[in-house]
């Protein structure tokens, strides 16, 4: 699971913005959030009749799979690079 997120915003003219996000801090307080879409996902899988476990569990790998991860995004002049660690 991840540990840090490091998101960079590089801006004309200025000085590059950096801030580190710890993410057990989020989940913690964004959990209730995350029960409610795990339950809408277990809904969704039954309506489409998709095994619920192998859907969770290809979630699961996902987000296992995200430390090293590395995003940039650029428009115009502005980039955001977004890092998982």
């Amino acid at each position: 699971m991840p540990q840090l997120v490091t998101v960079k915003v590089d801006r004309p003219d200025r000085r590059p913005i950096r801030v580190w996000v710890p993410v057990l801090p989020v989940a913690l307080v964004l959990f209730p959030v995350v029960v409610l879409v795990v339950l809408a996902a277990i809904v969704a899988c039954l309506v489409f009749r998709i095994g619920v476990v192998r859907a969770l569990g290809a979630g699961w790998r996902v987000i296992s799979a995200l430390p090293g991860a590395r995003f940039d995004i650029e428009q115009g002049r502005t980039a955001v690079l977004v890092a998982i660690r």
